[in-house]
């Protein structure tokens, strides 16, 4: 071949559904070994030893903050031109991390100042585990997930990801009974042996099937790292795709420290009953919202670059509905249908949730010089930042509401009033962050099928 067309990559068919779940298994590992650091070791640090929250809730934080080291590891994946070394070095971090968190934890009984030491060396371990494993898998997945599969894929894997937290909390919580140190720590080797041999056997020739859905720079080596964030900070649609992940997911994770006492305090339910109510029509509306999309990202969207934008948008005003009820139901209580209220919330958070990382796939490949793995790398980064300050801000926002007004309803109205406002600002974001990584998508994909 001579020519313009000789620059650019075939086409090939890329990643099927099998390797779309092989895929999906490596991120139901990274959710079932962050699982053991940021629930089980966290109730053992309240419960059992007594401390404070906010020691167990700075670790999750720190581990969070780690990860504004994604573009870093994300760039360095694309400049090897394999990920899969990546993926499992990144697992394998997590899994002695977790497996470090917990002997620290079980430390804390003792000689406290060394074990908080060492936990937080272990919390690092896994936020570079985390972000290292998981910007590559994403960006794996992105180079080989054809356009119309994008919205199912990410679905797949969201929900494998969530699949893998419950059943890792089932299967640990099962097996540490009777509690004890030694048997905890017995499980916790367990748990991270096992998911990195499912992480090997997930990855094992997978990167040979990745096709090319994206332009001729597949093929051109990847820039230094400043000059690839420097690419992605002046290319104005990923610089407001950025801006919009983290407007969304502050407001995704506002809620999560407050939906259980929010259940309590306004609804008077006990621990139990809160904790079910919320997992059952929050999480379960979540669930269905990621299928949902995922069925009709595809079937409905397909290839065209403008495909996702009404999901993505759909879903933010979904979850400021949800929200905006909540707020009802904080000055009303009993007996406003809190479990519908709740699966309407969920829902859209599931939406928007498949939607965004669907449309996130998709530009990570529009770059002209930069690649998927440092461009997935700035919005992990930007997310996991947000992940974290959203859940500080939802439950410092509530204290000091509370304390301010002096009512409980008010406090919640006030800050999910404001969390409704935040996804309402991410949905008007997302218009026009969409719009333009649409053109270059669409540019990217006219460009493919002028040369085929």
């Amino acid at each position: 071949m001579h020519g313009p067309a000789a620059s650019l990559p075939v086409q090939t068919r890329g990643f099927g559904w099998i390797a779309i779940i092989r895929i999906g298994l490596v991120q139901a590992a990274i959710g079932a070994l962050v699982m053991m650091a940021t629930t089980v070791l966290n109730r053992l640090m309240i419960v059992e030893f007594k401390l404070a929250a906010a020691i167990p809730a700075g670790l999750v934080a720190w581990h969070y903050a780690v990860q504004l080291g994604r573009p870093f590891w994300g760039h360095g994946s694309d400049k090897g031109r394999a990920r899969t070394p990546w993926i499992i070095g990144g697992l394998a971090v997590l899994a002695g991390g977790s497996l470090l968190a917990t002997q620290a934890t079980l430390m804390m009984g003792g000689n406290f100042p060394a074990a908080f030491t060492l936990a937080v060396f272990a919390y690092a371990m896994i936020g570079v585990g985390v972000g290292a494993g998981g910007t590559s898998a994403l960006a794996l997945l992105a180079s080989g997930v054809a356009p119309e599969r994008r919205a199912a894929a990410a679905a797949v894997t969201w929900i494998m990801m969530v699949g893998g937290i419950v059943a890792s909390a089932i299967t640990v919580g099962i097996l540490i009974k009777p509690y004890s140190p030694e048997r905890v720590l017995e499980v916790a080797a367990g748990l991270a042996a096992v998911m990195v041999v499912v992480t090997v056997l997930a990855t094992v020739r997978l990167e040979r099937q990745a096709g090319h859905f994206r332009d001729e720079a597949s093929d051109a080596p990847a820039p230094d790292f400043r000059a690839a964030l420097s690419e992605i900070w002046h290319e104005a649609a990923a610089r407001r795709f950025t801006i919009f992940i983290f407007v969304s997911m502050i407001a995704f994770s506002m809620q999560d420290l407050i939906l259980e006492p929010f259940a309590g305090l306004i609804f008077d339910m006990a621990p139990g009953d809160s904790t079910k109510t919320v997992g059952q029509f929050h999480q379960g509306g979540i669930l269905i919202g990621m299928i949902v999309a995922g069925i009709g990202g595809s079937a409905f969207s397909g290839a065209r670059a403008h495909g996702l934008r009404p999901w993505v948008v759909g879903g933010c005003l979904a979850s400021a509905l949800g929200l905006g009820a909540l707020g009802l139901a904080a000055v009303n209580g009993p007996p406003w249908p809190l479990g519908l209220n709740l699966f309407v919330l969920g829902f859209g958070n599931g939406v928007f949730a498949v939607a965004s990382i669907g449309s996130m796939m998709g530009l990570a490949g529009a770059g002209e010089k930069t690649r998927e793995g440092v461009r997935m790398g700035v919005w992990g980064a930007s997310q996991a930042i947000a992940f974290g300050l959203g859940g500080l801000l939802g439950a410092l926002g509530l204290d000091a509401a509370r304390a301010g007004l002096g009512d409980d309803g008010a406090a919640f109205q006030l800050v999910f009033a404001i969390e409704a406002g935040a996804f309402v600002l991410a949905a008007i974001l997302a218009i026009k962050a969409t719009g333009e990584a649409a053109m270059r998508m669409g540019a990217a994909q006219a460009k493919r099928e002028v040369y085929a």
